[in-house]
C-alpha cells in the first residue's frame, strides 16, 4: 500500500515491528526542491537536515521488528552556489530551482559537506547498529562540467540494524566465485588445487563456486520512463531486499518515489508499504504498480 503525507505522521499509523526491512533513498540535502510543503533535503544546514533524517528513522526503528535492517542510499553535497540546484528527483535531473538552500555550516564554499556520514554516525549514536558501507559503483554517471576534481561515480548504501543480532540472507545474496580456490578438506583443514601434483583429500570437500557479496556495487543508472527523474535501479536495490527480508516478507520505503522499491518487492514475492507526501509521485507510483509488467524492470 502507499501513504501519502508527512513521512513522520504516516510512519506513526504503521503498527510497531511490523516491518522486515526498509529500502529506501531520502532526498538529499540541498539539490532539490520538490515542491511539496513539508519536504526534507531544503534545511539551512546540514546539522539540520541530519537531525531531520535522525527523527524520521527513529520512527521507522519503531515500526521495523527486533531483527530489522535498513538499507539506507545517500548522495553527498557540496557547498557553493545554491543556483546549482535542481528541480526534480534524487539523482540530479531537472531544471533550475526557484528557490534554494541557505548553505550555512561549518564547511568552506567548494567542500565536500560529508552528508553520507554525518547521517551514519548520527544513526549510530541514535542507537542503530552501522553494518556495512557499500559504493554503489555507477557505470553511467551524469557528467559534470568540473575541472578542479573528478567526476562523482558513486554513492553510498548504508546497512544498519536495529539489534545486534538481525535477519541477513547471505546466501540469497552470493555471487559467483570468480577465482577457483580449489576445495577444502574438512578433516584436517588444508587447501589443494588441481594441477599442482597434491593428492587428492579423503576428508568431507567443498567447491567454492560462490563468494559472499562484496561491498562494492556495480550498478548502472536506470531512468524510469514515466518519471522526469531519476530512479533507483532495480539491480540496486534487489540484494537488499533478498537480504533483508524473507519471502512474503514486508519491506517499507518512507520515500517512495515512483514506487521502484514497492515494484521489485512485488517481483521478488515481498510484500510492501510505500510513504510519498508529494501527490503526483504517489499517481505515478500508483499508475506504474498497475500497469507496468513486473518483468519489464529487467533483474538479474
Amino acid at each position: 500500500m502507499i501513504l501519502q503525507g508527512d513521512v513522520i505522521e504516516q510512519l506513526q499509523t504503521l503498527d510497531a515491528q511490523s516491518i522486515h526491512t526498509c529500502v529506501t533513498s531520502p532526498p538529499y540535502w540541498g539539490l532539490r526542491d520538490y515542491g511539496v510543503d513539508g519536504q526534507i533535503g531544503l534545511e539551512e544546514t546540514p546539522e539540520l537536515y541530519v537531525e531531520k533524517i535522525v527523527e524520521v528513522f527513529r520512527e521507522v526503528k519503531r515500526v521495523l521488528r527486533d531483527d530489522g535492517t535498513l538499507w539506507l542510499n545517500l548522495g553527498d553535497s557540496y557547498g557553493g552556489n545554491c543556483s546549482q540546484a535542481s528541480k526534480g528527483g534524487r539523482a540530479g535531473y531537472g531544471n533550475p530551482r526557484e528557490r534554494c538552500v541557505n548553505r550555512q555550516g561549518d564547511f568552506k564554499n567548494k567542500d565536500l559537506v560529508g552528508i553520507p556520514w554525518m547521517v551514519a554516525f548520527a544513526l549510530r549514536a541514535d542507537g542503530w547498529y552501522l553494518r556495512s558501507d557499500i559504493i554503489w559503483n555507477k557505470t553511467n554517471p551524469m557528467p559534470e562540467s568540473v575541472t578542479d576534481r573528478p567526476t562523482k561515480a558513486h554513492e553510498y548504501i548504508f546497512l544498519l540494524s536495529k539489534s545486534q543480532k538481525y535477519y541477513y540472507d547471505n546466501e540469497a545474496i552470493k555471487e559467483p566465485s570468480k577465482e577457483n580456490y580449489g576445495t577444502r578438506n574438512r578433516s584436517n583443514g588444508k587447501y589443494h588445487k588441481e594441477g599442482f601434483g597434491l593428492q587428492p583429500h579423503t576428508g568431507l570437500e567443498r567447491n567454492y563456486t560462490k563468494a559472499n557479496k562484496r561491498t562494492v556495487w556495480t550498478v548502472s543508472t536506470k531512468p524510469y520512463k514515466g518519471a522526469h527523474f531519476a530512479t533507483f535501479p532495480p539491480n540496486l536495490i534487489k540484494p537488499c531486499i533478498l537480504a533483508g527480508a524473507p519471502p512474503r516478507g514486508t519491506v517499507l520505503d518512507p520515500f517512495f518515489g515512483s514506487g521502484t522499491t514497492g515494484a521489485v518487492a512485488q517481483e521478488l514475492d515481498r510484500q510492501w508499504v510505500g510513504i510519498e507526501i508529494n501527490a503526483e509521485y504517489v499517481e505515478l507510483a500508483e499508475n506504474r504498480m498497475a500497469n507496468a509488467p513486473l518483468h519489464q524492470l529487467e533483474l538479474i
